[in-house]
């Protein structure tokens, strides 16, 4: 029987070439593009031959498998990658006991895991002695919070270094590189199309571009080709423009008006147009105590509890305890006493200037102020049956004045 491989030879020299974001990973730190901060610190471990086990944190296409690259030449180190999702015990006893061998000839191994908080505990718990031993030196790759993913052993003998999403501007030169490596043109609105859809994800980038070049052959590309060839449409935002604050304006407004779909549509497009998660999330929080507030004291723990739950789980889920609360938002009575307050307090402040705090509320902490009348004839609430002292709590000029300004709708405690 004839194999396929002779039905259908490949002719040499005519292997497929490795994708353009393979091609162009950088060969030095210097053609790194972001990150510098980071960079630069891991720069000065390293002078010397050092390295140290190190996590890498940080969104899929910000560099993680490319800084582990570069450290481990800068360190002249052998490297050996694993995938979490594939490896397992067996993989890396094989590596460790590599790794012995190398390391009595003088050549230490790298061990780069991807995806490290994919790894159960067991499986971290069989790397964590031949890092303590130093067997291995450790960089693992992570989208998630490593705080929450990596056991503590490993966590502690290991820097965790935080990798931020390339900007526009870093995305556009990354961009620019793989049209000079592919001798290709783009038209200005598809490289915006591009950027957006991207997400910040150089991978996603380089791909898509290489992919929208064959679509469009000679011609320069256009946004047609960049959706075609990335199976996204573009979405009109600018995360610096016009569109970012007209849309956030909208989710703002719309929370405010007690309109639960167009709250969760606004909230989708700026998402679904690659919005930071976290910034979605503050204005959550912001709402829930600016224009709910104390008619339902619920909705900023609700609001809280969807931005910390965004951050440990990351998108695309982050979605699901967002959505929840914007829902919540959106459906619970409205009352903005705590922005009346604080603002009445402050203008109050700017009228009057620093008054001084009335001798009854301050606390006698030495025998002189005693003395000088601190803390004289202070009621101290709890010794009325109401629980309320009557007493003068503002500055003396400021006796009977308000600041808070109860809304209709505002609930006391215990309501």
């Amino acid at each position: 029987m004839t194999d396929q491989g002779e039905l259908f030879p490949i002719p040499a020299g005519t292997e497929p070439k490795a994708p353009l974001a393979t091609r162009l990973r950088p060969k030095t730190f210097a053609d790194l593009i972001g990150q510098r901060q980071v960079v630069d610190v891991l720069r000065q471990l390293t002078q010397g031959g050092n390295l140290p086990s190190i996590i890498l944190w940080g969104p899929p296409g910000s560099g993680k498998t490319t800084l582990a690259g570069l450290l481990s030449t800068e360190t002249s180190a052998r490297m050996v990658a694993m995938s979490a999702v594939t490896a397992g015990v067996a993989d890396l006893r094989k590596v460790v006991a590599e790794a012995k061998v190398h390391r009595r000839a003088g050549l230490r191994t790298v061990l780069f895991i991807d995806e490290i908080h994919r790894f159960n505990k067991a499986q971290q718990d069989a790397i964590l002695p031949h890092v303590e031993e130093g067997t291995v030196t450790l960089i693992g790759a992570t989208t998630e919070n490593p705080s929450f993913e990596v056991i503590a052993p490993l966590l502690s003998r290991s820097r965790v270094f935080r990798l931020e999403q390339l900007t526009h501007d870093e995305l556009r030169q990354v961009v620019e590189r793989g049209l000079g490596e592919l001798r290709a043109t783009i038209d200005d609105d598809a490289m915006d199309a591009l950027l957006e859809v991207a997400r910040g994800d150089a991978r996603v980038a380089l791909n898509g571009l290489e992919a929208a070049v064959a679509l469009a052959g000679d011609a320069a590309i256009g946004v047609e080709q960049v959706e075609r060839a990335m199976q996204q449409r573009h979405l009109l935002y600018d995360r610096a423009g016009d569109q970012h604050y007209d849309i956030v304006s909208a989710l703002i407004k719309s929370v405010r008006g007690s309109d639960p779909d167009a709250a969760v549509y606004w909230m989708a497009r700026m998402l679904e147009a690659g919005e930071d998660v976290m910034f979605v999330a503050r204005r959550l929080v912001i709402l829930a105590a600016e224009d709910i507030g104390l008619a339902d004291p619920h909705a900023l723990p609700v609001a809280v509890a969807a931005q910390q739950a965004a951050h440990f789980i990351g998108m695309p889920e982050a979605v699901l305890p967002l959505t929840e609360a914007a829902l919540y938002l959106a459906l619970a009575p409205k009352s903005n006493s705590a922005l009346t307050s604080y603002g009445a307090a402050r203008e109050l402040i700017e009228e009057t200037g620093n008054e001084p705090v009335p001798l009854h509320l301050r606390n006698a902490v030495t025998g002189l102020m005693k003395s000088m009348g601190y803390g004289r004839d202070y009621r101290y609430a709890h010794d009325y049956e109401s629980g309320v002292a009557d007493q003068v709590h503002l500055p003396e000029k400021l006796k009977g004045r308000k600041v808070y300004s109860p809304n209709p709708r505002d609930r006391k405690p215990g309501q």
